[in-house]
């Protein structure tokens, strides 16, 4: 089974539009030169070398379809070689080399998609996509590259959800020395009531140690 990976650049304010700032957004741009920062490079081609296929809004698809082809090197041979889902119901014939058009509902498509595919099936940007599929529960991990800045402005990568969408904080690390990269698992309605009985359980055996009746 597929597992649906959000990887996203966000600012400290949760603002996803336009990093590389080519989009004319005013406050566009505030990523910076990727390629001048080695370690952020290797973070996307270990990503790359560890997905499945990438699922992508049609946006997104047409920013990267016109740069990666023409480029060169491990990670554009990755990227280009690697299957492509794009959810569109007005792309006709992507041009990307093994690119494929979602056109039916997004949810059915995606539910879909988990099923056929084993491995981790990477959503770069496409933050549209992002509020459907956490708002239908198909998101499985989050990783978030948190830039040091703010900008007041802008689409962010989460809208708003008919219910809360816990998670779990599996790793965080600093990369470039400024930027924290943090991974997220949802946490699943199943797997909040184990937590809970668990929780219980070591309260009741912590309890039972110190000869605590828990209704007393």
């Amino acid at each position: 089974m597929g597992k649906i990976v959000i990887s996203d650049n966000v600012t400290l304010d949760g603002v996803v539009q336009d990093p590389a700032g080519d989009e004319g957004f005013r406050h566009g741009g505030w990523v910076g030169l990727i390629k001048d920062r080695p370690e952020l490079n290797k973070l996307a081609l270990d990503e790359a070398l560890g997905a499945e296929a990438l699922l992508l809004g049609r946006r997104s698809y047409e920013w990267l379809a016109a740069r990666w082809p023409s480029r060169s090197g491990e990670l554009a041979d990755r990227l280009n070689s690697l299957p492509k889902y794009v959810v569109s119901s007005t792309l006709e014939d992507p041009e990307w080399n093994n690119s494929t058009v979602l056109e039916g509902d997004v949810v059915n498509e995606v539910s879909k998609l988990k099923q056929e595919l084993n491995g981790e099936i990477v959503v770069p940007a496409s933050f549209q996509v992002v509020h459907a599929l956490l708002e239908h529960d198909l998101v499985d991990e989050l990783r978030l590259k948190i830039f040091p800045v703010a900008l007041g402005a802008g689409a962010r990568l989460f809208g708003k959800t008919s219910d809360k969408k816990p998670m779990r904080l599996v790793d965080a690390q600093t990369v470039e020395g400024d930027v924290a990269f943090l991974t997220y698992e949802v946490v699943r309605e199943g797997e909040r009531a184990s937590e809970g009985a668990s929780l219980q359980d070591k309260r009741a055996a912590a309890l039972q140690r110190t000869g605590i009746q828990e209704n007393a």
